[in-house]
């Protein structure tokens, strides 16, 4: 079975969710947060960065949880891509 157009899929929605929560992270240091743009990419991001933010702790005034999210949706990512390789 060919798994590239799922593979694909997983690349692009991935990719597309880690520019969504780059884009969220750096919106909240020059727009207001009652922003209807920033307010739509919140909505997305925060039922991801809320469990994050409970167990990484801040740095400073520094939240780390973005960076966090990011690195796992990398993470998962290549894991479903290398699976549905071994599996064709």
């Amino acid at each position: 079975m060919d798994f590239q157009i799922l593979i694909l899929l997983i690349r692009v929605v991935s990719q597309l969710f880690i520019w969504i929560v780059i884009a969220s992270s750096l919106l909240s240091f020059f727009v207001s947060p009652y922003h209807p743009v920033r307010e739509a990419l919140d909505r997305i991001v925060s039922p991801f960065l809320d469990p994050i933010r409970r167990v990484v702790p801040l740095a400073g005034s520094m939240d780390f949880s973005p960076l966090v999210l990011i690195l796992a949706i990398d993470f998962i990512s290549r894991i479903l891509i290398a699976i549905l390789i071994s599996l064709s």
